[in-house]
């Protein structure tokens, strides 16, 4: 399985910074679903959504990516 990032409105996958990519075998594999939000918050991407790409199509898994806007790092998360 391969954890990639899609942007939402085009299909496209990260490949690299400034870089997107229509086939999904040339884009960044990140080593988790983890690793790949954090650096969608990092280098602050949105529009986009995680995508578990597995060997057969009829598998893949599309996760939205979801961040807390206004949050500091340092605060603690309120109950809902």
């Amino acid at each position: 399985m391969r954890i990639l990032i899609q942007q939402k409105e085009t299909g496209l996958y990260f490949q690299d910074v400034g870089a997107w990519t229509r086939n999904s075998s040339e884009a960044m594999d990140f080593l988790s679903s983890t690793a790949a939000i954090d650096f969608c918050v990092l280098n602050k991407i949105t529009g986009v959504q995680l995508v578990l790409k597995f060997d057969e199509q009829q598998y893949d898994i599309v996760l939205p990516v979801l961040t807390t806007k206004g949050r500091k790092d340092d605060e603690p998360r309120k109950p809902r």
